[in-house]
């Protein structure tokens, strides 16, 4: 029987030790988000609003729609094929530090379809975490998602 409230989440955090705006911000802002995540984007977020993601490195783009912000609290976003939700939660732990979780359900996937699906979007948004905090906290773009399947020369070398 298929029913995706029965799939639990792909369930992603880390505390990132910058204010809260700061990294709300990372997330909404493409010209900060594209330091650690994705390549081009047609625009920020913006609740009701549609935008483009490309990774320029895989040939690979996504159409992403804002359903709801809260300002310093919540992105929730709803891309794929099929579509599943993605909420970034933001909570302040302190002045200069922020736990943010990136919490993708919604699968429809089925057997080990469904289990390449949620290892797949754990360990992207894993990185994702990862290379916001190298970003936000020291200023290093580790090229973690460019790095994360590198081209394979064909010639072996």
């Amino acid at each position: 029987m298929k029913s995706s409230n029965a799939t639990p989440p792909v369930h992603c955090q880390m505390m990132i030790r910058r204010p809260i705006n700061d990294v709300f911000q990372a997330f909404i802002d493409p010209a900060i988000t594209t330091n650690f995540w994705f390549t081009q984007s047609t625009g920020k977020l913006e609740q009701g609003h549609t935008v483009r993601w490309t990774w320029e490195m895989y040939g690979v783009s996504a159409e992403v729609f804002t359903q709801a912000i809260v300002a310093n609290e919540l992105i929730k976003i709803e891309w794929g094929k099929p579509k599943t939700t993605v909420e970034f939660k933001f909570s302040a732990l302190s002045s200069d530090k922020t736990y943010v979780e990136i919490i993708n359900y919604g699968f429809v996937e089925e057997g080990q379809d469904l289990i390449n699906q949620v290892k797949d979007n754990m360990g992207g948004f894993t990185t994702v975490l990862d290379g916001a905090k190298a970003f936000l906290e020291h200023g290093i773009n580790l090229n973690l998602i460019a790095d994360k399947f590198p081209a394979i020369d064909n010639k072996g070398k």
